[in-house]
């Protein structure tokens, strides 16, 4: 049934609540002030809380602590005396589910708490009738985007800072949608709703189009989603209007820190290697990345986090780093991209530490026509 927590410095009356409780299969610990209560819901969780308001310190400040600790937790207040005031504040506020008299009788005792923990369900099951139904609108909604005409593509140039050429764009998904208004929220759905690989085919018809805009020598880095990797076989299907470009094709797997817990990612890799496109790892710095997925994925290109891009020319640490990173690019047969480049400072730190292409709006905006 349910956990509940008795603070009551009034052994017999205490008892009687206990006993009553227990009878109806609740599991019941109990305090007899303030700092034995909150001792008690420091390490466990609490369903309901019945508190004497007489305790030291007051029962409503107690109850108050308690619905910051513990926001699910129901919070009954029981005194001898009611001060309608009082009483009817806490309960309009919130700070209270309900009020019990003292003594309690044990009839009255089981039928309030009985009450509350009803009312308690009855609200939990509106709540996910409500979720269910919100669930159900935004794949309604995924699917109008999906079905409709909102995505277009922004190429952002990455540039060899030695000459100011342009060797590639890394395409960025817009979206004209009046909900998903950005790539943040339109993956995020699509992979609550198992869509990514309906999105990722509107990615590459768009990137697709780019290629007959911009110069043969460029390549394309179209960011791939790691939960895609999981059906080696499908995403190589969505990915065949690429390969008539072959190696000017960069597949930028993001949220790569999940590879170690995806299936089938080794294979889908091999078959993105044997059909000639490149791979690029993003966020290289930020966190935990494991030595062995960089090995496995042997990419072409290696981007440091803007983690450490920014303000990288006045941080002597974050210089060192990119140096060890250039190191690690180089060993391993990769190139090093530094990605949100904002100022002249930061391009010539990271050109002197040996990051030789760079990305960001020093060098380019990032543009959705030719």
């Amino acid at each position: 049934m349910a956990q509940i927590l008795v603070v009551d410095p009034d052994r017999a009356a205490r008892a009687v609540i206990e006993r009553t409780l227990r009878r109806d299969g609740h599991e019941v610990v109990h305090a007899v002030d303030r700092q034995q209560a909150i001792r008690q819901i420091g390490v466990r969780t609490v369903d309901l809380a019945v508190v004497e308001q007489a305790i030291t310190g007051g029962g409503l400040s107690l109850l108050g602590r308690l619905r910051e600790l513990q926001p699910a937790c129901l919070r009954v207040l029981m005194c001898a005396t009611r001060d309608h005031a009082v009483v009817e504040g806490a309960l309009d506020s919130g700070q209270i589910s309900c009020f019990l008299p003292k003594p309690g009788e044990p009839a009255r005792i089981s039928a309030l708490v009985g009450e509350v923990l009803a009312r308690r369900q009855r609200m939990a099951a509106v709540v996910r009738v409500q979720q269910m139904v919100a669930r159900k609108q935004e794949r309604l909604l995924l699917r109008e985007f999906v079905e409709g005409d909102y995505v277009t593509l922004a190429l952002q140039p990455i540039i060899a800072v030695d000459d100011r050429r342009v060797i590639a764009y890394e395409c960025l998904l817009r979206s004209s949608h009046p909900v998903f208004d950005g790539p943040r929220s339109v993956f995020q759905v699509a992979g609550r709703h198992g869509m990514l690989p309906q999105v990722g085919r509107l990615v590459v018809a768009r990137a697709v189009e780019w290629f007959a805009q911009i110069p043969d020598t460029c390549q394309l880095f179209i960011n791939v989603h790691a939960d895609e990797l999981t059906d080696p076989e499908g995403l190589v299907d969505r990915l065949a209007p690429l390969s008539r470009f072959g190696r000017r094709v960069v597949l930028e797997i993001s949220d790569r820190a999940q590879l170690e817990g995806i299936e089938h990612w080794e294979r889908a890799v091999a078959l993105i290697g044997e059909r000639g496109f490149a791979v690029a790892v993003d966020n290289l710095g930020a966190g935990y990345s494991s030595l062995a997925v960089l090995a496995e994925l042997r990419p072409r290109f290696m981007k440091i986090d803007i983690s450490i891009v920014r303000g990288v020319d006045t941080d002597y640490r974050k210089q060192r780093l990119v140096r060890l990173l250039a190191r690690l690019a180089s060993a391993t047969g990769a190139r090093l991209v530094a990605e949100g480049v904002e100022t002249d400072g930061e391009l010539g730190t990271l050109r002197a530490c040996g990051a030789l292409l760079q990305q960001g709006y020093l060098l380019g905006r990032p543009t959705q026509s030719s």
